[in-house]
């Protein structure tokens, strides 16, 4: 049997990042808003042509999920 190697912690090791909970919950809102556009036929699969009818699409789509 092979011995597993385990790093060591030393001064070169980087240490974890404090965890910052205001940014993770907007992060988290901004992840959901775009799974749930993503739900819109029209924008998953790119039906719109020109870039208005594509941003027209994505405000009406907008507009439905806020209320």
């Amino acid at each position: 049997m092979e011995a597993i190697r385990v790093p060591r912690l030393g001064p070169g090791r980087p240490r974890t990042r404090p965890n910052h909970r205001q940014t993770y919950h907007l992060r988290n809102a901004v992840e959901r808003c775009f799974s749930r556009l993503k739900q819109w036929r029209g924008l998953a699969t790119r039906y719109d042509r020109t870039r208005e009818s594509c941003q027209a699409t994505v405000t009406i789509a907008s507009i439905l999920l806020w209320l």
